[in-house]
């Protein structure tokens, strides 16, 4: 049974059904309707799962999928919407880089252990979040404190923080039964220590307030205050943790790291860099760390979503002549069982991947998904087609989406107090030249997009600083003019578009 925790994951997703899924996608992606509706029933089965016959749970295994299209489509981009989208831990890995020199096949469970890293952190935010107002509080508490010392038991003030005491003042200016001292704040936050008044406690509390007031309005950001710092561990550490250490090293590390002693040093800061610090140790506090772990875990082994790009490079036609293609089947080899369901082992404990979704993606621009060996092909039973983008889609592309790259660039320019405006043959005649060159050269999808906006608004991006205010029109002659020569010409069109 699925923790208080994670079946609250898990009800974000009831009220996600596929069509609303996919309308979500839409907002982001343009087209690419089987690939939105695939993945969207495979985030639906995940909840689906959860509701059925506990006798049955576990035998319902994921539909992992292969998204099959050109570059800059939107494969990852639907991958990474998707797992954003149901709040579940989400890993990218690069399936080329296991074949590179040095590769180990402990090297590919390195995934596994990056998505629960992923999973942790992920978790520990939301923790974080539940407990920031108090952890606040506490860190104001803190500071008064730094900034305005409590009286000490027989009366008398404690020095403030990083503030020299006043000189007490003559024995005959004090009165009978007026021993005592207290801090008195002014209008500009200064803190002053005060001879005369028999009630100290009562005045401490009245300039307290008056302190947290200018806390609060930011009007002690500038002021100094000492604090206790705990210093990062040294070199040996991260020598010890280093990327491809053997198996277990991170363990060993921890294991020295809990047994040296803690040291803390005294640091000199600002109120507002004394917050955020001290704002750390509070969540550190407030966070129970073994409990965002083992949440974190079943997240993992409940939600997780790998998604796996470049799978086709490690599919390659069968070779009698060895080479890199023993290479790659070993890396198709070594993924099998980790997507079949298998327990890998990590520094906060063992995870079982039976119930991991894998979305693959690749171009397959030599190789074929018939060339991965039959039993990988086997464990990616949905395949979906990504069609390649036309030039009404790079219409759709610059204007549709929250994140078009019109209304990126109308940001970067408004940056400047400038405005930036795109008439609708301007983006009709950038979608033109970008398919154009797309056919005569790589087809590198919607990424043209962006080395044709890039040469296009490049001066314009320069001067604007020394132009100040002013409206910029981007239209149809003026992309022309701007782009003509490059698109006619083939050498410059190489390199720049």
């Amino acid at each position: 049974m699925a923790s208080p925790r994670t079946q609250q994951a898990l009800a974000r997703l009831a009220d996600l059904t596929p069509r609303q899924i996919v309308a979500e996608l839409d907002r982001y992606i343009v087209g690419q309707a089987d690939a939105k509706k695939a993945v969207a029933i495979a985030l639906r089965n995940r909840w689906r799962r959860q509701q059925a016959p506990e006798s049955i749970r576990d035998e319902i295994s994921p539909n992992n999928i292969i998204l099959i299209g050109p570059t800059g489509v939107g494969k990852t981009e639907i991958a990474r919407r998707l797992a954003k989208l149901a709040g579940a831990p989400f890993i990218k890995v690069e399936a080329s880089k296991f074949t590179e020199v040095g590769y180990v096949g402990r090297d590919v469970e390195g995934m596994i252990r990056d998505l629960v890293d992923s999973a942790i952190e992920m978790v520990r935010q939301e923790r974080e979040s539940e407990v920031e107002d108090l952890a606040n509080e506490k860190v104001d508490e803190r500071l008064l404190d730094l900034l305005l010392p409590p009286p000490n038991a027989d009366g008398k003030p404690a020095p403030a923080n990083g503030a020299k005491p006043e000189p007490a003042p003559e024995p005959s200016l004090v009165g009978a039964g007026e021993a005592g001292g207290v801090f008195v704040v002014s209008a500009s936050g200064d803190v002053k220590q005060e001879r005369g008044s028999d009630a100290v406690q009562d005045r401490y509390k009245r300039t307290r307030e008056k302190l947290k007031q200018l806390l609060l309005d930011g009007q002690l950001d500038g002021r100094e205050v000492e604090i206790e710092v705990t210093p990062n561990q040294g070199p040996m550490f991260d020598v010890f943790a280093s990327q491809g250490a053997p198996e277990g090293m991170e363990n060993f590390t921890d294991m020295i790291r809990d047994m040296m002693p803690k040291k803390t040093k005294k640091r000199t800061v600002k109120v507002s860099e004394a917050r955020r610090i001290l704002l750390e140790q509070e969540f550190q506090k407030l966070v129970d760390m073994e409990d965002v772990t083992a949440d974190a875990l079943e997240r993992v082994e409940t939600l997780g979503i790998v998604f796996l790009d470049e799978i086709d490079k490690i599919a390659g036609e069968k070779s009698q002549m060895g080479g890199p293609d023993v290479s790659r089947e070993g890396v198709q080899r070594d993924l099998l069982p980790i997507v079949e369901g298998s327990n890998v082992q990590t520094k906060h404990g063992m995870v079982k991947t039976d119930h991991i979704l894998f979305v693959a993606a690749g171009a397959f621009h030599v190789s074929k998904p018939s060339d991965l060996i039959p039993e990988l092909q086997g464990r990616f039973p949905i395949r979906v087609e990504l069609k390649p983008l036309t030039e009404a889609d790079f219409v759709r592309i610059m204007t549709e989406p929250e994140n078009a790259l019109t209304k990126q660039y109308a940001a970067l320019v408004a940056a400047d107090g400038a405005s930036l405006e795109f008439t609708a043959d301007g983006i009709a005649e950038i979608a033109r030249i970008a398919a154009t060159v797309n056919s005569r050269m790589e087809n590198i999808g919607a990424r043209r997009l962006h080395t044709v906006m890039t040469t296009q608004l490049e001066e314009t991006l320069f001067d604007l600083p020394d132009v100040g205010d002013k409206k910029i029109v981007v239209n149809a002659a003026v992309v022309r003019e701007k782009l003509k020569a490059i698109a006619e010409d083939e050498d410059l069109r190489k390199y720049i578009l």
